[in-house]
């Protein structure tokens, strides 16, 4: 079993986020519960190089979109899923996984965001309603690593974020073997997993938001321990 664990925080840090306060204390947590040390770095995305990426044992793209430099976070991103190591999207983490599947795997290098793009083919696109310091229940797939972290199929999460899937390309994205394995009452996408990957998980919502009231999130349970 490791003894300590190198976690990039992929993400513009910037203290006045939430997210941002919650993620040191969602890392300590883990922290303790695995009796582990853990070395969490913060990567700016505009300062991300392929070297710099090799240092580190796990990946957690963070709230916080538009980044300062969107090729460093997807840089990032394609890393960690190429190489196989655990990786944890969160909010903007979960945009920005979807727009670099759809760039790398399905060969879509038109694939943009709408909130920073007006051209290509948008994969990310305003939410009909936005989700703004709300919170919302999510339903699972069984069996999916989501699933088994929670050790539930229905969870409710909070989110801040504006942006998801665009619903036009949703069809080709559930075409490919990346699964969309968490949805909101609607149907809409609000969780991905890489099956195949020892640990590929990213969600529209803000788990780390828990370690707030002093509670291990789930997720971020689950990627330490996938690397122990």
């Amino acid at each position: 079993m490791k003894t300590s664990v190198r976690l990039a925080l992929v993400g513009d840090y910037h203290c006045a986020i939430t997210a941002h306060q919650a993620i040191p204390l969602a890392i300590d947590l883990a922290a303790q519960h695995f009796s582990t040390e853990i070395h969490a770095d913060w990567l700016a995305t505009d300062n991300i190089t392929p070297e710099i990426l090799q240092n580190y044992d796990a990946f957690w793209c963070v709230p916080g979109s538009p980044y300062r430099s969107t090729e460093g976070a997807l840089s990032a991103i394609r890393f960690a899923r190429e190489n196989r190591k655990p990786f944890l999207g969160t909010c903007g983490g979960f945009q920005h996984a979807i727009i670099e599947y759809a760039r790398n795997v399905m060969d879509w290098q038109d694939a943009g965001h709408g909130e920073t793009d007006t051209e290509g083919r948008l994969v990310i696109s305003a939410l009909t309603c936005e989700m703004v310091e709300v919170k919302n229940a999510i339903t699972f797939i069984p069996d999916s690593l989501a699933a088994r972290a929670y050790g539930r199929l229905e969870v409710e999460e909070g989110y801040h974020c504006r942006y998801g899937i665009n619903p036009a390309f949703q069809t080709a994205l559930e075409a490919q073997p990346l699964q969309m394995i968490g949805h909101d009452a609607t149907g809409e996408v609000r969780a991905i997993e890489l099956p195949g990957h020892p640990f590929f998980v990213a969600t529209l919502f803000q788990p780390e938001r828990a370690a707030l009231k002093g509670q291990l999130p789930p997720l971020v349970a689950a990627l330490i321990k996938s690397l122990l």
